[in-house]
């Protein structure tokens, strides 16, 4: 794994102090992953779709496309 620095706005870092049983960092990669896997497979329409489904309603799409 590498290690990335976020900057983010204050407001929101207030709204994450007062959540702090939630693990933001896991929800930041799975967001990245998501974007990535986008954009990898944004040339296969079926891919594009799959994905972008998958983004949306997150693990309900996986009937779509197999990871």
């Amino acid at each position: 794994m590498v290690n990335m620095t976020l900057a983010i706005p204050k407001e929101i870092h207030k709204t994450m102090k007062k959540h702090r049983e939630i693990k933001w960092t896991e929800i930041a990669r799975q967001a990245i992953e998501k974007k990535a896997k986008l954009l990898e497979n944004e040339k296969d329409p079926w891919k594009s779709y799959a994905y972008s489904r998958w983004a949306k309603e997150g693990e309900d799409a996986d009937e779509l496309f197999e990871l």
